[in-house]
């Protein structure tokens, strides 16, 4: 299985600097990659003058996260991409589980490690923890994570096991899946991409799963902190968009409804708090997915019909409900 790590750069001359390192020495014989979305810093120049052997794709315009890869990973070729942002420090061994996970089971199209805070290294961290879950309602979460509140590892979570969705901080994909798919979708701009893509694997019968054995530490909010407004309308955002275009026929208007009506609950509870620019940042995100709906329903037609649904690590319940109802703060805690 040949391997490429790709890094996708925006003014991370800092990043490159202090993880850039870790990469190089624990690539494993895995050529290393970056993408740059057209940074006005001196990123490429540090980039060509440390590192001569690292590949540079340079892309004309700043399209974000999902178009950024989508540009660059044409030229780049290998069977598996290790999709891997800049404010990540690899550890020793981290790529061999996951290459040995993948190349025991075809049907895994993409894996992801155990994601911890660099910062606080015995916590995971925000983006990916221990694997993504998702809510019947198209919330997501993860084991280590619910919604802002990250778990101490204790070994709860040693176990290889199946997801609903793999973080793009650290996402193993096979290049074939990534391609034949369509990618990220460019819509999204940044955030949630990585779940679109994994929901659509996942309903073409695909696995999703998380490897125990391989870890890396992530800072977070490299591009936009958690508490920005602007994460919070992506989010809002690109979350309706995904359910739009991957939810079963069925219990898609329902689910929509739903969703929409804990969004709103979710701006009340914004107002209320006085995170006045969070408030707004949810009513802008649902009038623009009401302006981009039809573009969505035919996205949506075009992917055709699902012939092998994947359910495995969905949540048949609210995790809004749970977390915010019933005070469950843990994983292990749900009903």
């Amino acid at each position: 299985m040949k391997l490429a790590i790709v890094i996708l750069n925006w003014n991370g001359k800092g990043f490159l600097e202090q993880f850039l390192p870790s990469v190089v020495k624990h690539a494993d014989g895995a050529e290393i990659w970056i993408i740059d979305n057209a940074s006005t810093d001196d990123s490429v120049s540090f980039i060509k003058n440390t590192y001569p052997t690292i590949g540079i794709i340079q892309n004309p315009e700043n399209g974000g996260f999902a178009k950024g890869y989508n540009d660059g990973l044409q030229s780049i070729h290998a069977d598996t991409y290790i999709l891997l942002n800049s404010d990540i420090e690899v550890t020793p061994g981290w790529i061999q589980p996951i290459r040995s996970l993948m190349e025991k089971d075809s049907e895994i199209l993409a894996c992801q490690p155990k994601v911890k805070a660099y910062h606080n290294k015995e916590y995971f961290e925000h983006a990916g923890a221990a694997g993504g879950l998702m809510d019947k309602y198209g919330y997501t979460f993860c084991r280590g994570r619910i919604f802002a509140e990250t778990e101490k590892d204790t070994g709860q979570y040693e176990n290889n096991q199946e997801i609903f969705w793999a973080t793009g901080a650290c996402l193993f994909i096979r290049a074939k899946a990534f391609h034949e798919n369509g990618g990220f979708d460019a819509d999204f701009f940044a955030y949630m991409e990585e779940i679109d893509l994994c929901w659509r694997l996942k309903n073409q019968g695909g696995k999703i799963w998380y490897c125990a054995e391989s870890t890396v530490y992530h800072v977070g909010g490299g591009t936009l902190d958690y508490g920005s407004p602007r994460k919070t309308f992506l989010n809002f955002r690109n979350s309706l968009y995904t359910i739009t275009k991957n939810e079963r026929a069925r219990p898609l208007v329902f689910h929509l409804y739903r969703r929409l009506l804990l969004d709103g609950i979710a701006a009340v509870k914004f107002l209320f708090s006085l995170q006045f620019r969070h408030m707004w940042a949810v009513g802008k995100a649902h009038y623009n997915f009401f302006w981009k709906f039809r573009s969505m329903l035919k996205k949506r037609k075009q992917l055709g019909k699902n012939l092998a649904i994947n359910n495995a690590g969905s949540f048949n319940g609210s995790i809004v409900w749970q977390a915010f109802a019933k005070g469950k703060k843990r994983y292990s805690e749900l009903d």
